[in-house]
Parts: C-alpha cells; sequence; structure tokens
C-alpha cells in the first residue's frame, strides 16, 4: 500500500481535477503532500519503533494510512483531499522503517537478505503495477475508489499483524526521544524536500528555493552537530563511518534518481507523445513489474551467500543500460521497442534494491535496526525526489513550446533523451561507487546487552 500510493494517484490525477473542479497548482499537492510528510517523518519512525516497540508503531501507522484513505475516497474538496494526503504520508512513515526493522528482528543473518529481497520485490512490484491499477479504478470505479481500495486491505493487515508478528524493540535504552534532533531533522528534511518539489517552477536560482536550501543546510548542519554531542541520539553518526552504510545509501539514493526517470517521465511519454491511454500504459509496465518480483528474491540469495556489493553494482549497471535504451525511442514507438529497457530495467531494479537495504541493515546493530531503515527509506525517498527535479529541469530545458502545440512532442522527446541519458550516467556512478565502497559485512545478529522482547504472538521463527 505504501509504494502503491507513489505512483497510483498520478493516473487519477486528471479524474479528481474534475470531480472536485481544482486546477493543476492544486492537483500536484495531493502528490507532494503525501511525498512531503513520507520524508520528513521517517527518521523520527525510525528511532520511535526501535524505542516503543515495532509492532505498535507499525499499526499505529496502519491505522491512519487506513482511516486517511477512507478520508481521502471521502473527500469533497481539495483543501480536505490534500489535508488527508498529508496525515496518509504520515501513517506510510510510521509503517515504512518498521516493517523493515521487524524483518531484521525476525531472521537470522544468514537469512535477512532473502527475506529483504523479497521485500524488495514486493515494493518494486507496487511502483510498477500503480499505473496499472489506478488506471483501472479511475476508468472502471472512479478515483475515490483508488482510496478505498486500502480500506479493506488495511483492516486485514491490522488482523495479520496482530497474529504474525511478535513485539520488539531495543532491550536497556532508556533515554527519551531526541526532541531536538526531531525538530533540526524534520526543519531540514521538510526544506530540502519541498525546495526540489518546487524548484522547476519557481527557479532553481529564486529567493524562495535558495532560501528553501539555505534553511535544509543550517537545519541539517544543526541536527549533525547536536547529534555528535549526545549520549543516546536519533541517529548514531558513526554509523557513516562504515564505508559500507555510507556506500549503501548512497547508492540508495541514486537509484531512486535513476529509476523516477522509467516510472515518472516514460509514463509521460507514453500517454503526451505516443497517445496511450492510462490502462495501456499501466499494462506496459507489467513485463517489468514480473522481472522485477521474480529477480528480486534471487538477488537477496546471492546476497545471502556473496555479500551485497556485486549485485548492487551489477543492478545498477543494468539500469544504466535500460536508461540508455530509453533514451532511444523516438515518436513513434510501439510495446517491442518498449519491452528490451522495460526487462532489463527490471532486472536491474530487482537486483540492486534488497541488496543495498540489506548492505546498510547489516552495519546497523539489530536495536537499531528501526534507525537504520529509517535513513536508508530517508535516502531513497530524497533521491526520487531530486530525480524528478533534475529530469524535470532537463526536460524542461529543452522545451520552448506549450502542450497543445504541433512542435511539442518533438521538443519534449528531445528533452526526454537528454533527461535518460542523465539518469544512466547518474546509474553507472552508482555501479562504480557501489563497488568500491561496499563490502561484505557480519550482519548483526541479537546483541546480549539489547535483547529484543517478544510479548505477545506466535514465534516469527
Amino acid at each position: 500500500m505504501i509504494m502503491l500510493d507513489n505512483t497510483i494517484v498520478n493516473v487519477a490525477l486528471p479524474s479528481i481535477g474534475r470531480g472536485l473542479h481544482v486546477g493543476v497548482s492544486q492537483l500536484e499537492w495531493v502528490v507532494n503532500a503525501y511525498t512531503l510528510a513520507f520524508a520528513v517523518l521517517m527518521l523520527t519512525a525510525g528511532r520511535v519503533a526501535d524505542l516503543r516497540g515495532r509492532r505498535l508503531v507499525f499499526t499505529t501507522g496502519l491505522v491512519v494510512f487506513t482511516s486517511a484513505s477512507l478520508l481521502c475516497g471521502l473527500a469533497s474538496s481539495a483543501g480536505v483531499l490534500i489535508a488527508a494526503r498529508t496525515v496518509q504520508g504520515g501513517g506510510a512513515a510510521l509503517m515504512m522503517p518498521a516493517t523493515l526493522s521487524i524483518i531484521s528482528a525476525a531472521f537470522p543473518p544468514e537469512e535477512r537478505g532473502t527475506a529483504i529481497g523479497i521485500w524488495a520485490g514486493v515494493s518494486g512490484m507496487a511502483l510498477a503495477v500503480g499505473p496499472l491499477v489506478g488506471g483501472l479504478l479511475t476508468e472502471h470505479a472512479g478515483w475515490n475508489w483508488i482510496f478505498f481500495v486500502n480500506v479493506p486491505v488495511g483492516a486485514i493487515g491490522l488482523v495479520a499483524a496482530r497474529l504474525l508478528i511478535d513485539e520488539t524493540r531495543a532491550e536497556g535504552v532508556r533515554e527519551p526521544l531526541d526532541l531536538a534532533g526531531v525538530s533540526t531533522s524534520g526543519v531540514g528534511l521538510f526544506a530540502l524536500t519541498y525546495g526540489l518539489i518546487e524548484a522547476n517552477r519557481y527557479g532553481w536560482t529564486s529567493p524562495a528555493i535558495v532560501t528553501l536550501f539555505c534553511t535544509a543546510t543550517v537545519a541539517l548542519g544543526a541536527f549533525v552537530m547536536l547529534e555528535q554531542r549526545r549520549r543516546s541520539p536519533m541517529v548514531d553518526l558513526t554509523f557513516f563511518r562504515n564505508r559500507t552504510f555510507a556506500g549503501a545509501n548512497l547508492a540508495a539514493l541514486l537509484v531512486s534518481l535513476a529509476m523516477f526517470g522509467i516510472f515518472f517521465f516514460v509514463s509521460i511519454y507514453m500517454q503526451n507523445v505516443l497517445g496511450y491511454t492510462a490502462v495501456r500504459t499501466g499494462s506496459f509496465f507489467l513485463p517489468m513489474t514480473l522481472v522485477v518480483v521474480v529477480s528480486a528474491p534471487l538477488a537477496g540469495k546471492v546476497t545471502d551467500r556473496l555479500g551485497p556489493r556485486w549485485p548492487i553494482a551489477v543492478g545498477m549497471c543494468l539500469l544504466c543500460v535500460a536508461l540508455l535504451l530509453f533514451s532511444r525511442l523516438g515518436l513513434h514507438a510501439g510495446f517491442m521497442d518498449l519491452l528490451p529497457g522495460m526487462l532489463i530495467g527490471g532486472l536491474g531494479t530487482g537486483c540492486a534494491m534488497g541488496p543495498m537495504t540489506t548492505a546498510a541493515l547489516s552495519t546497523v546493530p539489530v536495536e537499531s535496526a528501526g534507525v537504520g531503515a529509517g535513513v536508508v527509506t530517508t535516502s531513497r525517498q530524497v533521491g526520487g525526489a531530486l530525480g524528478v527535479a533534475l529530469m524535470g529541469a532537463i526536460v524542461a530545458a529543452a522545451e520552448t513550446v506549450r502542450q497543445g502545440d504541433p512542435r511539442f512532442p518533438v521538443e519534449f522527446v528531445t528533452g526526454f533523451h537528454h533527461a535518460l541519458q542523465a539518469g544512466a550516467a547518474i546509474a553507472l556512478l552508482g555501479a562504480i561507487l557501489a563497488a568500491f565502497l561496499v563490502r561484505r559485512e557480519q550482519a548483526h545478529a541479537v546483541s546480549p546487552a539489547a535483547q529484543l522482547t517478544s510479548t505477545s504472538g506466535p514465534a516469527t521463527r
């Protein structure tokens, strides 16, 4: 549900606009409100999960997310919908780090890569299938149902979480929540993400965007200084001294930046240039989805045997190839022209996503798994926002006419090619950095000094 709601809304935006009688600027915030809340709260949510209980935080987030989904579907105005989407993003932020920390606590180190590979396969599948599900629901049931569909799934998830997940937390840690860290990280991540979202609208050198980036720099700098001086920081910055942790997070940022070139701009190209419907566009992503679902668990098994270094590097090289193939598409491409890039892109995504998460979490003690998961998911979210902003700026730089002008498709495709070529270069850089920085670490098991509690439910192993 978390990853699906990153993409399912995009294809429904025109219908939402007609149904609520709102313009483009308000529709953009239907997407951006979710993204902002999601990015800003994940670090805090990861720490709270470690301290208060991972199942508790996960189920709390699930209640918030499901309730907000219901409100989104019932919304009768743009203001109500945007407010509900903000709450929904907050619920997603509570759930996401907890999902990974629950896996880290439930599986021994030698099986963790495979488990996280399955997690990555589900995530990749949701991202790719979102446009298709959104198109089908919008065309045949109405835009409200892209939100209503979360309600029964959320209810089932709550029951399953109670029955199947044991409660775990970091024992022996009685420090209060680091409010200074929460405040500075929240302000910094908000300013950074908001600035990236609005940079192309206002201009990268406009006073508003420069102020936001300066605010982000000051706030995140203050966060680093504060965390270095605390006995029990929200994020232990010594994690970044480990080259594998730092490299995995850098790879997570770069792979999200490159991936959004496929999910975001290829989707726009197929609808605005090739003239495909939302449903047809979504169906064209299905081969990619299937490859991700199959390859991600296999990459996890390889990671358990050989370590995460080469799966990440190979996966990002494959993403580079996929982006280069997409950058050769013209004004009249067909399914067979798109298929090679889809298959190679799916394989690259499946190879890279799980191992980079495994690499980051393998360097973090299990009692800090929530924080580690929060850091790596924040890296991915910021990378996605940066990818849309950067590639959007490249596409816009090639356009001098508006959509509807007969020259628009030619100019868009020119910018589209340049953006994907830049994304390919970024993916190749990520592959090189992963090869140099990521090493096979001795994964942390449960430490004697920080035993995990198990308070209810059947054993997860």
